[in-house]
């Protein structure tokens, strides 16, 4: 049994592309996305503990510590799929906005399968995490593969894509608080991209590896209604373009907006004249290749 103690990584994604393509049957929507993974990152701190309670502290006092949270969900399941008869205590480290489209809650969660992979000794694969990272959220298992990937379905059959250049980035999180249930529910039928048009989104695997071919899919199906209802996050949208980003747009469901920037200190400086904002939360940051995310994990990256 070990008694370590370690902290892994658990970094924040964008939505380069995000496209509803309709209802499925089951009643979730079909979606086509590129994921990337970015430097914007929470903490999560392992160790052992007597017994088999799983005891999650988190440093964010409005995000619950129990059953609800992701991370203690993802501990249960893990413990139950590997018949697992120990506990832990988790201490996490909120640095990524909740409810902001950016996937901390999925990206806790998968840190916590790796992370506790690696405390209890369980032998398994990734794609067994995977498996049961999907069932906790769809965008769990996107993160257990890191960098740039296209992700179809509901959103969790990942295909890694070639890393494209790095990118510098500023990310600004309004007060405005997007329920992603309200937001499916507000895009309605004829928002959704229509399945004629989506065979010439140039994001199959082969072209979605050429960073060319990125130019093309700057296009989130949510930003419409998103904007209508939350006029405030299409302030910063604006605020981003105005700041001097070369594009700027919605990732995921919102309320988050993130801008693209040339240089850092050209993301610096927007993010100076943007964090005066009252209630914005603004951060600069960078995207993540698959290589560095792997490396971030240290000892944890043998299981991803």
């Amino acid at each position: 049994m070990s008694d370590e103690t370690f902290t892994l990584p658990a970094f924040a994604k964008i939505n380069l592309s995000l496209r509803v393509l309709g209802r499925r049957a089951d009643g979730y929507h079909e979606l086509r996305t590129i994921f990337q993974t970015i430097s914007l990152r929470d903490e999560l701190t392992f160790e052992s503990s007597t017994g088999e309670r799983i005891e999650v502290l988190c440093s964010a006092p409005d995000i619950p510590a129990d059953e609800g949270n992701l991370v203690h969900r993802a501990a249960t399941a893990l413990r139950e799929r590997f018949g697992v008869r120990r506990g832990a205590r988790i201490r996490l480290e909120k640095k990524i906005p909740a409810g902001g489209g950016l996937g901390g809650g999925s990206s806790d969660a998968a840190a916590a399968l790796v992370g506790l992979t690696r405390l209890w000794g369980v032998e398994t694969e990734v794609s067994e995490l995977a498996e049961i990272g999907a069932r906790l959220g769809a965008d769990v298992p996107f993160f257990l593969t890191g960098g740039m990937a296209l992700g179809t379905g509901t959103g969790a059959d990942i295909t890694p894509l070639k890393d494209a250049a790095r990118r510098h980035l500023v990310l600004v999180t309004p007060r405005a608080r997007v329920s992603t249930a309200e937001a499916y529910g507000a895009i309605g039928v004829t928002a959704l991209t229509k399945a004629e048009s989506a065979v010439i989104l140039p994001i199959s695997h082969m072209e979605a590896e050429s960073h060319d071919s990125l130019r093309e899919v700057w296009s989130n199906d949510f930003e419409l209604v998103v904007f209508r209802l939350f006029p405030e996050i299409e302030r910063a949208r604006d605020a981003l373009i105005e700041a001097g980003a070369r594009r700027a747009m919605l990732s995921g469901s919102g309320s988050s907006v993130f801008g693209v920037f040339d240089r850092e200190s050209e993301a610096g400086r927007a993010q100076g004249a943007l964090v005066a904002e009252d209630g914005w939360q603004v951060f600069s940051c960078a995207t993540l290749s698959r290589r560095e995310y792997r490396q971030a994990f240290g000892q944890g990256a043998a299981i991803l």
